[in-house]
Order: structure tokens, then sequence, then C-alpha cells
């Protein structure tokens, strides 16, 4: 009789993570024809939808994150919506609503914008706390209550919302229980200086450059499947607690992460793992999802913030803490 460990071996062997890094490369290598740059956030975008999370995308304007959400769900062969978040959006607006046909004489369902694959909350912060609840409830459940009825949301799922860092005047930013629902906050830079350069070179003409469809919501829903069976080690396991511990106990630090983003990790280790054609998780793919991971899920000390600290540099001085497994 084989061995539990023996099994579990030859499971690992005959699984077969091909397939999500053909998707991967095809997905990013199309996006990468209109959106110049940003290869790693396209990455994290991937990874966060291969592990039903959603991310929050902060920037300044006009660095493209609505073209870069539309093209990258266009790419994906799925469902797209895009809600501007206003100060005087409701709720209904985007779960949706029930209203009275008059051909039929009955109240019939008009779904809102949010049952799409991806939708884009754009500038999440200028709504308020009633509207942006809604939409995390329906994150955190895959589901929307209309009116008593109860409907399950499409899947694949992804919220990709936005914040402007600046005119914080009129807006309603989202504590930190409601960021912490977020898989990822991520930052969108300005272009390098060729970078620059290339992004007119391919408006020359006017028209943004086509993308084909490269996969499909049965083949993304399979991949989830298929990440879910990559072998994470028990000392990686371990790492990932010493590094959230760290966060509770650093003396910069007022709040540290919950289990939550111990969860958070270890699957969005097993995407990357998967995306780069791995059967198994390697410390890098750990300490590559640290900040994106942790970083609004932190709560710095008031004199640490005085002193000019942020949370990257005390996320990486705990990354460099911490021994790495061998």
């Amino acid at each position: 009789m084989e061995s539990p460990n023996k099994a579990k071996y030859y499971e690992r062997e005959e699984l077969d993570v091909s397939s999500i890094r053909s998707i991967a490369q095809e997905v990013l290598s199309e996006v990468s024809r209109v959106i110049v740059g940003n290869g790693e956030i396209l990455q994290q975008l991937f990874i966060a939808l291969l592990v039903n999370g959603h991310v929050l995308l902060e920037g300044v304007p006009g660095l493209g994150k609505t073209v870069m959400a539309k093209i990258f769900a266009k790419t994906l062969g799925i469902s797209f919506k895009r809600v501007q978040f206003t100060p005087d959006l409701l709720p209904s607006d985007i779960t949706g609503t029930k209203i009275f046909d008059q051909n039929e004489g009955a109240f019939v369902l008009q779904k809102g914008p949010i049952f799409a694959n991806v939708v884009l909350a754009d500038e999440i912060n200028r709504s308020a706390p009633k509207t942006q609840a809604a939409l995390l409830e329906a994150m955190a459940e895959r589901q929307v209550t209309i009116e008593g009825q109860t409907l399950e949301l499409v899947k694949p799922f992804i919220v990709i919302a936005t914040e402007n860092p600046v005119e914080m005047e009129g807006t309603y930013p989202l504590p930190e229980a409601q960021v912490d629902r977020f898989l990822f906050k991520l930052w969108l830079d300005y272009p390098e200086v060729d970078e620059e350069v290339e992004i007119m070179r391919r408006q020359i003409s006017g028209d943004m450059p086509s993308v084909d469809v490269i996969t499909s919501s049965e083949e993304l829903l399979a991949a989830q499947r298929i990440m879910n069976m990559v072998y994470i080690d028990e000392r990686i396991l371990k790492y990932i607690r010493d590094i959230i511990i760290k966060t509770r106990n650093h003396p910069q630090i007022a709040l540290g992460c919950g289990p939550r983003a111990s969860l958070t990790i270890m699957k969005t280790s097993k995407a990357r793992a998967a995306i780069l054609g791995r059967t198994y998780v390697t410390p890098d793919d750990v300490r590559a999802l640290i900040i994106p991971a942790l970083n609004h899920r932190i709560l710095l000390k008031a004199e640490s913030e005085l002193e000019g600290l942020d949370s990257l540099s005390v996320l990486r001085s705990i990354v460099e803490d911490i021994p790495v497994p061998i």
C-alpha cells in the first residue's frame, strides 16, 4: 500500500498547469498590444481572477485604468460593465431593481451592472457609504438580493475598483475594514520615458488597436479548479504565518493583518505558481505578492508616518527580516 505522502507526490506529478500558463501568457501578450507597460499589474489582475478576488486600483487620472479593465475583459472573452460612482448613485443603480412592465402587467427584474464578469467601479470613493456597502456585499457574498429575490452573480466574477489619490474633497474614503475585502491594492504609476512615446505612437491613427479573444469563462473556471491543486509545502505555510504575525507585533504598525491576509497570500501564491508553469509554490511566489496583498491591510502608527515611513518600506523590512525557508 502506498504511503499518503507518496500518493500526494504522484498527484502533483500528474497535475498539468501548462494550460494555465499558456492562457496567461497569451492574455497578457494580447492586452499588451493596447496597454503599454504595467506587465506586473496585468499579471496581478489575472492572479486575482484565478482566486476569485477583487482589486483596488489607485492612480491619477488619465493613466488608462478604464481601458485596461475593458481590454482585459475583452481578451478573456467575458462580459464587462463600468459604473461611474457619483454622490447620487444608489445601491439599486448597481444591483438592479424591479420595474412595472405594462405589457406583462407585472413587475419584472431589471438587472444592474453587477451582473457581469468584470465590473469596473470607477472612483468608488465618490459614492456614499450605503452604495459602497452594497457593492462590497455583492463582492463578498457573490450574490445580491433584490426585493426579496436572491440572485447568484455570474462566474468568474471580479470587481476592479479605482480611486483617485487627488481631489479628496467630496469623497467618502473606504473604511479600513472594507478595504480589507479587496484581495490586492495596486498602484498604476506614470509611464516610463520610452513608454510615453510608445503610447502616442499607437494612437497616431486615432483608432485603438483591436484585440483577439483568447479564452472563455468555461476555460477560466477550469483554470481555477486546476490552480487549487497546486502544492504548497508546510514550510511555506509557516513562512506566510511568520510574516503575518510580524505585522501584528511590529513596533511601527498600529494594526496588523488578520487571518484573511494569510489566506490571500496562500491562494495567490498558488495562482502565481500556476501561471508560471509550476505545480508547487516557492518562497519567491510569496515574496512577490506581499506588498500588493498586505499594503492596505496594515495601519502605521502616527509617529511612524511623521518619521516619513510608509506601508511599503515597513513591509519590505519585514520581508527582509523573516528567514526564507530552504
